[in-house]
């Protein structure tokens, strides 16, 4: 783990520097030059007496404001948010951003969004009740990725809190990170590396993560307790007798938290919600709108505060739920609710008999994390491989008749297959894309998944959920299904020399289920 923490965290070196992140700033007031509001850094006492490094930002003129606590994304300091902060309190909100615990110089250990953090945005409401002009009965928590969880926790934990704004943050933990029984390795890898550059984890924490970058299926259960202690799927029922609004935005190609387990939890949501997904990956969705710039996913943030915080008649109430933006087209859509996406579905039949040997990179992967979503969002570059090139040795190809008209493909596609191994544990990843005239297939969504405790030479049935999407595969186009057991983004847990044999059993055909809007 010592070499993998030391590669990841100078990765996180070059990405915290590449944004201009520097160190928080210490106590002062200042004006905010042209704005209307003003702002302050000041410390607030958390949880067990740690104390928080925070910023307030006013508005002018007198009486009670709305209040919003927005807690920081992982490894970013308090200045995160400045750009927002300023623009909501120049709409008349008390705006309170912190450092949450262990990052930067705020104190105390990171927790994970444990109780410790939870504690910390009540204590956070609580000063701002008492040491601003905020509105106790009009309370609302957003944040990016690590706020973004610990608001929608918030919710569940803490009744003054009236509505949430989470974007590219997590429902279910495990289901985020673990997903398929398989270590999202990179992901893992640049969290525990630039929690070490910027922060101080808790030794739980630590162990934690060597349990699950190790591998250790002994651990496995505790590791899979300790994840859903911290996922707002698991408060559910909490945050839906509390009644906050809750608003879920995430990105089509989130590395860290694909968008399949916020989905999920959207539909067991019964309150005022709503669900939006943009192209991206972690974080690109709101990076502009940090900055400062014209940005969709912050327009629509506003909108959602204004109106449930504000009272405020901008349509909101009367929109529907689920706004989703094609990966293709940029285009728009709106659904009822997350059903209602891919209320088609087309069976591509998986036929014959595949057998391949594991080990070896196909050259069919998911791309790399934070990079790969970036550039589909920014110049719709997913993914590439020549189909016919994959080595037939090391992957499985199904593919379908050219489609006579475009398919839009919208949803979560779900693979039904048969496998048989020669070892007891496995893993192997399946990839859709979208195959041109010259064989070029462009990625649309992937997923892995990892078998334990099998015994050798006995078939199982396997039902993969890929990742949700919304593509827009042309006329004439193929879809085709590859399917290797080496990808960088995963750890994998294949026995050199294993062998995986694919097949569809007459009473049981595999097919892969395609979502079509």
């Amino acid at each position: 783990m010592g070499q993998s923490r030391a590669i990841v965290g100078a990765l996180a070196a070059a990405l915290l520097v590449g944004a201009g992140v520097g160190p928080a700033p210490t106590a002062a007031a200042e004006d905010v030059g042209a704005h209307r509001s003003t702002v302050r850094f000041v410390d607030i006492e958390g949880h067990d007496g740690v104390v928080l490094k925070a910023n307030v930002v006013s508005p002018a003129g007198g009486g009670s404001h709305p209040l919003l606590v927005l807690p920081t994304s992982w490894a970013v300091p308090q200045v995160e948010y400045l750009a927002q902060a300023q623009r909501l309190a120049d709409s008349g909100y008390v705006v309170v951003s912190y450092n949450v615990r262990g990052f930067w110089q705020s104190g105390g250990r990171i927790e994970v969004a444990g109780p410790p953090d939870i504690a910390d945005t009540s204590r956070v409401i609580d000063w701002a009740l008492a040491h601003t002009r905020a509105d106790g009965e009009r309370v609302g928590v957003a944040g990016v990725s690590y706020g973004a969880g610990i608001g929608l926790l918030a919710a569940a934990f803490d009744e003054r809190v009236d509505a949430v704004v989470a974007l590219s943050g997590w429902a279910d933990l495990v289901d985020s990170i673990y997903s398929g029984r398989t270590q999202h390795l990179q992901v893992a890898g640049l969290l525990a590396g630039s929690g070490e550059l910027t922060g101080r984890p808790s030794d739980e924490l630590r162990d934690i993560l060597e349990g699950f970058l190790s591998s250790d299926l002994s651990r496995e259960q505790e590791l899979v307790e300790w994840g859903r202690s911290r996922s707002p799927a698991t408060f559910v029922d909490a945050i839906n007798r509390g009644g906050a609004a809750i608003m879920l935005g995430n990105a089509w190609g989130d590395s860290f938290f694909p968008p399949n387990q916020y989905a999920e939890f959207f539909e067991r949501l019964t309150v005022p919600k709503r669900l939006e997904f943009r192209p991206g990956d972690h974080a690109t969705g709101e990076l502009t709108g940090l900055l400062g710039l014209p940005n969709d996913t912050w327009t629509s943030a506003h909108r959602w505060l204004d109106h449930h915080l504000k009272g405020a008649d901008n349509g909101v109430g009367e929109e529907q739920p689920v706004r989703i933006k094609s990966r293709s087209t940029g285009d728009y859509e709106s659904y009822p609710d997350w059903d209602a996406v891919g209320a088609r579905r087309h069976e591509m039949p998986l036929g014959g008999t595949e057998g391949i040997a594991a080990n070896v990179d196909s050259g069919a992967n998911g791309g790399v994390v934070l990079l790969t979503g970036a550039l589909d969002q920014f110049v719709r570059l997913p993914p590439v491989v020549p189909v016919p090139l994959l080595p037939p040795a090391h992957t499985a190809v199904w593919e379908s008749a050219p489609a006579a008209e475009p398919r839009p493909v919208r949803g979560t596609p779900v693979l039904r297959t048969t496998v048989t191994s020669d070892a007891p544990s496995g893993t192997f990843v399946a990839y859709l894309y979208d195959v041109g005239p010259l064989g070029t297939g462009r990625l649309i969504t992937h997923a892995p998944h990892t078998f334990h405790h099998r015994t050798p030479g006995e078939p199982f049935t396997v039902d993969l959920e890929l990742f949700s999407t919304a593509y827009d595969v042309p006329a004439g186009h193929r879809l085709v299904l590859a399917v290797d057991t080496v990808d960088p983004l995963y750890a994998e847990h294949n026995p050199h020399g294993a062998d995986l044999t694919f097949t569809s059993p007459a009473d049981d055909p595999s097919h892969l289920s395609v979502p079509l809007g």
